[in-house]
């Protein structure tokens, strides 16, 4: 599963791109599409303090019912490695 990870080419969304710039105005400096050296693409990254933005739009849901969601397992094993390798993952 983590070389689906890695070989995919990260494709940033509008959402994505609107929450990096607004991050930029309040000053929380980070690099845009950073690469892990484990190959994981994360959203935004301060890699110094190991601190990750991932935007979570919908294709990181499924829909149940009514109006509940429930992150794909994707997204879930993302953070879950993302966390064991020592980062704090917010969602946003």
């Amino acid at each position: 599963l983590l070389t689906a990870f890695k070989s995919q080419e990260p494709r940033p969304s509008k959402l994505q791109r609107d929450v990096a710039a607004a991050l930029s105005r309040i000053g929380w400096d980070h690099v845009f599409e950073f690469v892990t050296q484990q190959g994981l693409s994360l959203d935004m990254a301060q890699p110094e303090n190991m601190t990750v933005i991932e935007v979570d739009g919908p294709k990181h849901y499924l829909q149940c019912k009514g109006t509940q969601r429930v992150k794909i397992g994707r997204t879930n094993f993302k953070s879950r490695i993302l966390r064991q390798l020592g980062w704090t993952v917010i969602h946003v």
